[in-house]
């Protein structure tokens, strides 16, 4: 049974996510061993559940069938389970019995989003989703009960499992779409059905899977099949592939299409700005309302993406003031610029995380950052640099052309047989150290950090530059989160 059929809920404040009967309703299932229970959350992981979650028994790489029982025993308000994996299960569990449990979820998915009056934001784009994501809850939780997708929980289970936790009451709703294939995000939009949609920009991200760049845009334009009637389409002015993307809305019959950027006919126009090294302070045209923001990240494309936010606030029908007040206080999510000093010889140095993932795009922003940011006494910008990954045959290529970016750091030390081209690109002085892999990058930058310096580490997940953030950490004992500063 879909989501159109179920009832209206519960609104109040104070009503739970789910009860067990309006879940097995969404779901098609049968209640087994539970007669009725208030569903707090959901969960699809049994070592961060909570007490009162459902939990969604999906196969990840393990079944989560085989996690049921920890789960019950974590308080799961009951367990989503396939009807082949019952009998294997421990008697006495709380069940929600499915045919499938992917498509359980799915389905639960659809019947909040059918329930909600909530007005919906989604994100797609090459760069910047889940940090304009997270300007978006802010944003617009800052006019009503806002509720937005965890982490980058963007993809085929991690879009439902976001609708699934949309509270009834929520006055808005923000959800990012991600995709490294095309035809990833109709589906995921489909589901979504938003007001606004937003493509953050386009660049070569994923391109081994795409012939060209193109391609790539018209992957990202899926996100307009699914805006509902009368919703908008809010796209990056400064992008070359905006008249692509802005012909795909029109074709999906999207009327209202703003563009944000630094051009003069973007209708949510940047007018000024002062890059800083913790934020930004700006002054913008917002559909014809002058605003003036301060953003607590720093960066020239964070401020970009903040206009893509003021844009949608406004076309949600959130108070625009509000909206640029609450902008202030946007800190970085996890390995996307998260600030840590760290107690090296000669004193401290600040560790900027930028390991979450990489393509020339962002590791073009994230050298601007490092650029941009001051250095105490004789300290040196020193960037450790992993390979961006999916790039295809352009790869080297890509890497080598960091090179005018890279090099205005003072060190530059590369890991990984893509970064071997940047490396050797590299102006003799400029040079770090290469290595085969990220860990061994380890003792290197151990020995060479010294009181003063920023250190900006960045690269795809498969590079593994993120372990290396963390053996940095925990070898020079993390003294104060800088994030916290200013």
């Amino acid at each position: 049974m879909d989501g159109q059929d179920v009832p209206a809920a519960d609104v109040s404040p104070t009503a739970p996510l789910w009860t067990a009967g309006e879940l097995a309703q969404a779901t098609g299932g049968r209640l087994e061993g539970v007669a009725e229970a208030d569903v707090t959350g959901v969960s699809i992981d049994s070592r961060t559940l909570q007490p009162g979650d459902a939990f969604f028994a999906i196969a990840g790489e393990r079944d989560g069938h085989e996690f049921a029982a920890a789960a019950a025993a974590r308080g799961a308000a009951l367990c989503v389970v396939a009807e082949p994996k019952v009998a294997e299960l421990p008697p006495g569990l709380k069940l929600l019995v499915v045919d499938d449990v992917l498509a359980a979820l799915e389905k639960a998915g659809r019947a909040a989003r059918a329930r909600s009056k909530a007005r919906i934001v989604a994100v797609t784009g090459s760069v910047g989703k889940t940090t304009t994501k997270e300007a978006l809850k802010l944003a617009l939780g800052a006019d009503g009960p806002t509720h937005a997708s965890a982490a980058s929980y963007n993809n085929h289970w991690g879009v439902p499992l976001s609708l699934a936790r949309l509270p009834a009451g929520a006055a808005y709703g923000v959800f990012e779409l991600g995709m490294n294939h095309p035809d990833e995000i109709t589906p995921l939009t489909a589901m979504v059905r938003p007001h606004v949609a937003v493509i953050t920009t386009v660049e070569p991200v994923h391109i081994a899977q795409f012939p060209n760049i193109e391609a790539i845009a018209d992957a990202k334009a899926e996100i307009f099949s699914g805006v509902e009637p009368g919703g908008a389409a809010v796209i990056n002015r400064d992008n070359p592939h905006f008249e692509r993307l802005a012909a795909a809305a029109r074709a999906a019959g999207i009327e209202t299409i703003i563009g944000f950027g630094e051009a003069p006919e973007a209708e949510a126009r940047l007018t000024c700005v002062a890059l800083q090294p913790q934020g930004s302070t700006a002054l913008a045209d917002i559909m014809g309302e002058t605003v003036s923001f301060k953003i607590g990240l720093p960066g020239r494309h964070i401020v970009q993406n903040a206009l893509a936010v003021l844009a949608s606030a406004k076309l949600a029908g959130a108070d625009l003031a509000l909206a640029a007040l609450a902008l202030a206080s946007l800190g970085p999510p996890p390995g996307r610029g998260v600030r840590t000093a760290l107690a090296v010889k000669g004193g401290t140095a600040l560790m900027i995380d930028e390991s979450y993932n990489a393509n020339p795009a962002s590791m073009r922003a994230a050298l601007a950052v490092l650029a941009g940011t001051p250095v105490e006494g004789r300290g040196r910008r020193i960037a450790a640099l992993g390979d961006m990954l999916e790039l295809g045959v352009t790869g080297e290529d890509l890497h080598r052309g960091l090179a005018p970016e890279a090099g205005k750091a003072d060190l530059v030390f590369c890991a990984g047989p893509l970064m071997r081209a940047l490396y050797e690109a590299l102006p003799e002085g400029r040079r770090g150290a290469w290595t085969p892999d990220a860990a061994a990058l380890l003792p290197l930058l151990a020995e060479r950090l010294r009181g003063g310096d920023v250190l900006m580490v960045k690269g795809s997940n498969g590079s593994r530059m993120g372990p290396l953030v963390r053996a940095l950490a925990e070898r020079f004992h993390i003294q104060v989160d800088a994030s916290a500063e200013g």
